[in-house]
């Protein structure tokens, strides 16, 4: 999902901002409010994974064996 809004971003990115025809006319989302879509799907995405980030070791000093 992720990597479907990256390319549409891209897409919109490269394309016109506003565009009309004889159907009507389009504009598109300005590009900051795409980039913050993405952040925000992004942060959705990681704080669905498993743990906090954080790797719990544990230490044991050499010659205390």
């Amino acid at each position: 999902m992720a990597e479907d809004l990256a390319q549409t971003i891209s897409e919109n990115a490269q394309g016109p901002a506003k565009a009309s025809g004889d159907s009507g006319s389009m504009e598109q989302h300005p590009l900051p409010d795409q980039i913050a879509a993405d952040r925000y799907l992004a942060s959705k995405a990681a704080a669905r994974r498993k743990g906090l980030g954080i790797g719990l070791k544990k230490l044991v000093p050499p010659g205390t064996d």
